[in-house]
């Protein structure tokens, strides 16, 4: 096993949740004149020719075995949905509120945890868990000027990513990342692939829209790539607080791209999901290193 490197694995980290907040920009603006499935098509599949050119020529056909392929593949169909409504989310919302909202996915993981996995709560966290669920409540707060159909969009798409977040921890010890990576971008391009006859029409992408369209599936194949090898490096339980940092990209670039810059109000919100999702990051090594040692 590859010695551990705390500090370059913080880096590919925090690389990977700048590309993730890169591609919901580049989601939000093309959503404007183009169709969500569409998108999501060509994200996917140019993930899955990135693996097909690179990948498969070192790993062959590694790479597509699966010793649970039936929990891979239902893992793969909860990101496929989640990026369906996540994308129509982008659509309807501003980009630091909807990637907030998206946070309560972590959240959420937390509680479902303990009945699901068996995993130990503890009070601190479940604080933790009820503040982040009330900064929710925050940013999509009645009276605010967000789209309430937006938000259900978005909290849909958080509840497929918990879905897709509890199957990657039972998975992490039977399949290699390079399976999981496989099956996702397989899953994608063909259910979205599926839909190419009725999503086609529409207006035709100039050159800087098609090349916005191509950048989906590197910034999206990448930042996978970068956020699955950082754990190479360093232990989830230090990485899992600087996911966070995509509030902090994503308010930055919603604001020089969109012009947006969230209330004093939603703001709040933000920060208190960030340090609730911080706290429940730090308790969760706590119990891990006192697991450890006992």
């Amino acid at each position: 096993m590859a010695a551990p490197h705390p500090l370059r694995g913080v880096a590919l980290f925090a690389c990977a949740v700048f590309l993730f907040a890169c591609l919901d920009t580049t989601i939000k603006h093309l959503t404007v004149n183009f169709s969500v499935p569409l998108l999501a098509f060509v994200r996917y599949f140019m993930h899955l020719l990135l693996m097909l050119a690179i990948v498969a020529p070192r790993h062959g056909l590694k790479m597509a075995q699966a010793r649970r392929p039936g929990l891979v593949i239902l893992r793969a169909l909860c990101l496929v949905v989640m990026t369906l409504f996540m994308m129509f989310g982008l659509k309807r919302l501003p980009l630091a509120e909807a990637t907030a909202i998206g946070f309560v996915a972590p959240l959420l993981v937390v509680l479902l945890a303990r009945p699901l996995l068996g995993e130990r709560i503890g009070l601190l966290r479940l604080l933790a868990v009820l503040s982040g669920f009330g900064g929710v409540l925050l940013v999509a707060r009645p009276g605010s000027d967000l789209d309430w159909i937006g938000v259900l969009f978005v909290l849909v798409a958080a509840l497929c990513g918990t879905a897709y977040q509890l199957l990657s921890r039972v998975l992490v010890g039977s399949e290699s990342t390079l399976t999981l990576l496989f099956y996702v971008a397989l899953a994608g391009a063909v259910c979205f692939g599926s839909s190419l006859p009725w999503v086609l029409h529409g207006p035709q992408p100039g050159w800087f829209d098609a090349l916005l369209m191509l950048s989906l599936g590197v910034t999206g194949g990448l930042g996978h790539y970068l956020f699955t090898h950082a754990y190479h490096d360093a232990p989830a339980s230090l990485l899992a607080p600087f996911s966070y940092l995509q509030l902090l990209w994503a308010g930055l670039l919603g604001w020089l791209v969109f012009g947006r810059v969230p209330d004093h109000l939603t703001l709040l919100g933000m920060g208190i999901i960030a340090v609730a999702g911080v706290v429940v990051a730090v308790q969760q090594h706590r119990s891990a290193s006192s697991t450890e040692q006992a």
